[in-house]
């Protein structure tokens, strides 16, 4: 009697299984937004920094640590040499975050700050999501990369 409840109840759980699957197949292979904004350079959510990351090589690379540099000025274009910057993202389409914990580990001058640390561990749709606490304020800005 058991074994023939278990066999009811994994047969039973197949199309759930299945349904389930498709359905988060279905999310993952989305297109990607017709307007989706892949500028790296940009003014921050409140206008008070302009913000510019870029990989330090290219092609980024899927499944191995990546480093990026971000530039960072006030809105007239002046380097912003002291701020904190917290990094966060990961994957709209797939509802998870990054896989590593990237950081800032060094300002370079000139308004420029190394983040390491950075790993895309699949291709597709990535956002980049930093927090800035600098002399003009608090303010955050979202740039979408595309591997």
């Amino acid at each position: 009697m058991f074994r023939s409840s278990s066999r009811r109840a994994v047969l039973l759980a197949i199309p759930a299984v299945l349904a389930t699957t498709a359905v988060a197949a279905g999310l993952f292979s989305r297109d990607l937004p017709s307007d989706l904004d892949l500028v790296l350079k940009k003014p921050t959510s409140a206008g008070l920094y302009i913000a510019a990351i870029a990989p330090d090589r290219q092609p980024v690379t899927v499944g191995r640590m990546n480093a990026w540099t971000v530039t960072l000025t006030d809105a007239n274009g002046t380097p912003v040499n002291r701020a904190a910057i917290a990094i966060d993202g990961g994957m709209p389409q797939h509802g998870h975050g990054l896989p590593t914990a990237p950081a800032v580990t060094k300002s370079l001058g000139r308004g420029r700050f190394l983040i390491e640390g950075m790993k895309f561990n699949m291709p597709g749709w990535w956002e980049i999501d930093l927090a800035i606490d600098g002399p003009a304020g608090a303010d955050t800005v979202t740039f979408n990369v595309v591997l």
